[in-house]
């Protein structure tokens, strides 16, 4: 019974092996194809064998699990309280937007932004320094596991042939060729130990190519992570310098004096009306206009107490029928504006839109006083020329028609209705260039 039963086993791995050898190409480093069965268990310990003839053991690939990064519990708390920190921010930002308009309360709402946008930047530079460590692990250990895949699989598809070599003596002539039934069964027990040692080799190369896969995986996942975090830093500080820059110029303006600030926010009140109406009752087409391209000068006509450019840009919109419209429902956005609006800032900044007044500073900021001013103003420091009649380009190629108040600016008659210039750029964005003379 024992020997039948030891036979029957010797020629059940003898099979194995022949079909191991048929797939050996499959296991090759740097073949696209793979293994059909992926093991979920360990194979069972190898018998422990007193003879000189124990097969000789190759590397072991250590199985390990997908690895996350490793940071710190310093790290950790410190990210999870500038978190913290910007929700609370975040909050106090919405709170003081609803308190009284005051030149006191919009410093206070400008700080506040300042501060939160200066924590955001803070965080955003420890992720993507954990991020860039990550990356330096995660290259190291896919080095590693090259090597070692490669080692596994070279010494695995010598064990095939081998074996294969060995396996084409039949089981009766090994039992022919033993002096005595204890050394035949201890070639059937070596046989059994070979074909224990080939499966965990097996093994080692199936887990050594998941942990591979995976690694690579992870270091691509983290790469494009870097790229996009890249991105929102540098937005990020675009933001902050735009928004110190903006309560800079609203200091500038108001001396902060509280009175001086009440007449600029009425002039933004004034202004936001004169433009809602001028949206409704675009003039004549001027024709196709290109990036960069002059299409007006600098003015002071309207609701304005100085030369200088109010631009504005709006999204989804389109010009139609005479007036600027939603894109996609055809309604016109004037007292909409809201659902349309975009900081003009952000566009040029990141090199979308070409500078409208190349050179000059920003007098006005996007939604400040109180968010009744829509758009961002631009002009030129005394010191540096005179803003009035400075060529103004065009944002970006697109289709530009003549657009202006139908009535008179109450206290500021004398500058005449306000007047601009609109440009459709056909792709969803409208551009708003206003105050011209």
């Amino acid at each position: 019974m024992v020997f039948a039963r030891r036979l029957s086993f010797l020629l059940i791995n003898a099979a194995f092996l022949i079909c191991l050898i048929v797939a050996s190409g499959q296991l090759s480093f740097g073949q696209t194809a793979t293994p059909s069965a992926t093991p979920t268990s360990e194979p069972s310990a190898t018998p422990t064998v007193t003879s000189s003839q124990t097969p000789t053991q190759g590397p072991t690939a250590t199985s390990t699990p997908t690895p996350t990064p490793d940071e710190s519990e310093k790290k950790v708390e410190e990210l999870k309280s500038k978190e913290q920190e910007i929700k609370e921010l975040e909050a106090k930002v919405a709170e003081l937007k609803e308190k009284g308009k005051t030149l006191s309360s919009q410093v206070d709402l400008m700080d506040s932004q300042i501060k939160l946008t200066e924590v955001r930047i803070y965080a955003a530079r420890e992720e993507l320094s954990q991020l860039v460590l990550d990356i330096d692990t995660a290259t190291k250990k896919i080095g590693t596991l090259e090597d070692a895949l490669e080692n596994l699989t070279e010494i695995l598809l010598k064990r095939i042939v081998a074996t294969y070599e060995a396996g084409t003596v039949r089981p009766f002539e090994v039992f022919l060729s033993s002096n005595d039934a204890s050394t035949y069964f201890l070639r059937l027990n070596y046989l059994e130990i070979a074909q224990t040692h080939d499966k965990r080799l097996i093994y080692d190369t199936q887990i050594a190519k998941n942990d591979y896969a995976n690694q690579k995986q992870i270091y691509e996942e983290k790469k494009k992570k870097v790229v996009a975090l890249q991105d929102q830093l540098e937005q990020f500080n675009n933001q902050l310098a735009q928004e110190k820059g903006s309560k800079q110029a609203l200091l500038d303006a108001t001396k902060n004096d509280e009175k001086r600030y009440q007449e600029l926010l009425a002039v933004a009140k004034a202004d936001l009306a004169s433009i809602q109406r001028a949206l409704a009752s675009i003039g004549a087409k001027i024709g196709d206009v290109k990036r960069g391209e002059v299409i007006a000068s600098a003015g002071n006509t309207g609701c304005s107490t100085g030369a200088h450019l109010h631009f504005e840009v709006y999204e989804r919109a389109k010009v139609e029928g005479g007036s600027v419209v939603d894109k996609d429902t055809g309604e016109p956005i004037q007292f909409k504006l809201s659902n349309h609006l975009a900081n003009g800032l952000n566009y040029i900044n990141s090199g979308q839109f070409h500078h409208p007044l190349p050179g000059s500073v920003i007098t006005s900021g996007f939604l400040h006083r109180e968010g009744t001013h829509t758009g961002v103003d631009f002009a030129y420091l005394f010191s540096d020329r005179v803003t009035l009649g400075q060529p103004i380009f065009a944002a970006e190629n697109g289709v530009a028609y003549l657009a202006q108040d139908t009535q008179l600016c109450k206290e500021y008659e004398k500058n005449g209705v306000g007047k601009g210039i609109i440009v459709d750029h056909q792709n969803g964005l409208v551009t708003l260039y206003w105050h011209l003379p």
